[in-house]
């Protein structure tokens, strides 16, 4: 192998919530770039072959103007220092370090801290605290689940490795014989690419999700369920009586959900049904249930933030202590309202995916925004950061959507700062012009 040319062995894969570090990845350093992503799926490959490490941005920008770090750390701080109602969003797309420093800077600030959980598996969130959740890691349900239901999601085109590598095809300890060993069940509003893979499958009738887990609620408790069920709901008495059969005669089941049942009527009634019917279960065998992430550090900006200030998303810190109010405090809410005056946007892009009013709104406040790469929201921006692309070109901690912590082990170096940089200097800054304004008496009034 020639000296411009490395192999990176284990990387890992930070575009899902998967976070796969069994990673090869054949690096051409001349170039910068990744030629080869040996062991990943499509999505995979495009993340590591797609992204190229030459510095043909500014690393920073100021009102469209070309300027140094310094300077742009400079305006970013001023800017959050001086704002009465600031946010920072986003998260999901950086490592646990740099969480930590944009937590401290809403802490410093008295601003409001929301990720892109609150726009995704927010309502599972809240179903935790209501309910509890009866968990496990991706390598105990390798190894031992043999009976999965993948609920709301289309894990073939969004995640998929969860199927070949974790929950559906690989043989495991108690698992010898991988999918033969296991039912898959797949239970959809709609006939998605993931339907071939699964033994049985369940069409719900849309928006009838809670009904049908309460229907199953019911009969595991030994209860009656009126055949009239399937008018509302789709399925058959039948169909749901035998699925409540294999569910407590398995020995280790897991459901896995997606936003399918998260973002649908119910929201967080119905992820909160099915994290009670997994806890009912567990009177017969043993049941999990575990949310599909979708960003690759979008459950360790939860971690960050829970253990940090006991709330996941959705957290105000404007009267000095952190307060947690989803649809009050998350930041699609608090656009849409009009009632920040100042965006911290993190490797996230809410300009293009927000409702018309929040997007109108966020337009109209200084913005500032740390990305890898161009989006319609770093084209708005006051103050736009270009950033090291996370896994790629910088080390870190991420957590795999089953809550467990992976280290990064980077390609090659980017001529960017990583976002723990930029946001270690903002935070830095930002205390410094706190402590003053402070000292001076003039607090400012949230």
């Amino acid at each position: 192998m020639s000296d411009n040319v490395r192999v990176i062995k284990n990387a890992t894969c930070t575009f899902c919530g998967c976070v796969c570090d069994d990673m090869n990845l054949t690096v051409d350093l001349d170039e910068k770039r990744i030629t080869k992503a040996e062991n990943a799926c499509v999505l995979g490959r495009a993340w590591f072959t797609q992204h190229h490490g030459g510095g043909n941005r500014p690393a920073a920008m100021v009102g469209g103007r070309e300027v140094s770090v310094e300077e742009a750390v400079e305006e970013a701080a001023q800017i959050l220092a001086n704002a009465r109602f600031p946010i920072t969003y986003g998260m999901s797309d950086s490592t646990c370090e740099a969480q930590r420093q944009a937590v401290a800077i809403s802490d410093y600030i008295g601003g409001n801290l929301d990720t892109t959980t609150s726009v995704c598996h927010g309502p599972t969130g809240i179903a935790f605290e209501g309910v509890g959740e009866s968990t496990a890691t991706l390598g105990e349900i390798k190894n031992r689940a043999d009976l999965l239901i993948f609920w709301g999601g289309n894990p073939a085109e969004s995640h998929p490795r969860l199927f070949t590598r974790y929950a559906l095809i690989p043989k495991g300890l108690h698992i010898p014989n991988g999918k033969k060993d296991r039912t898959a069940v797949l239970i959809d509003v709609r006939r998605s690419p993931s339907v071939p893979v699964a033994d049985i499958f369940i069409q719900v009738k849309p928006g009838a999700d809670f009904e049908l887990l309460w229907a199953l609620r019911a009969l595991v408790k030994g209860a009656k369920v009126d055949p009239s069920i399937e008018e509302k709901t789709g399925v058959s008495l039948a169909t749901i009586t035998d699925l409540v059969e294999r569910m407590k005669t398995c020995r280790f089941g897991a459901f896995l959900f997606g936003m399918g049942l998260t973002m649908t009527r119910g929201r967080h009634f119905n992820a909160g049904a099915l994290l009670a019917l997994a806890s009912d279960l567990n009177k017969f065998t043993h049941f999990v249930a575990k949310p599909v992430r979708g960003h690759g550090n979008v459950t360790g900006a939860d971690n960050v933030n829970s253990w940090s200030t006991g709330y996941p998303f959705g957290i105000n810190f404007s009267r000095g202590f952190p307060r947690f109010n989803p649809g009050e405090f998350t930041t699609a809410d608090l656009l849409a309202r009009g009632e920040a005056d100042a965006a911290l946007i993190i490797a996230s892009d809410p300009a293009s995916n927000f409702s018309k009013p929040a997007v109108e709104h966020l337009k109209k406040i200084p913005v500032i925004v740390l990305d890898p790469k161009p989006t319609v929201t770093s084209e708005l921006a006051r103050v736009a950061f270009t950033t090291a692309t996370y896994g790629i070109n910088t080390e870190g901690t991420v957590y795999r959507m089953d809550d467990v912590p992976i280290t990064l082990r980077p390609a090659f170096e980017s001529p960017y700062p990583s976002d723990e940089t930029i946001l270690t200097a903002i935070k830095n800054r930002v205390r410094e012009l706190v402590a003053g304004r402070d000292a001076g008496g003039a607090k400012k009034v949230a």
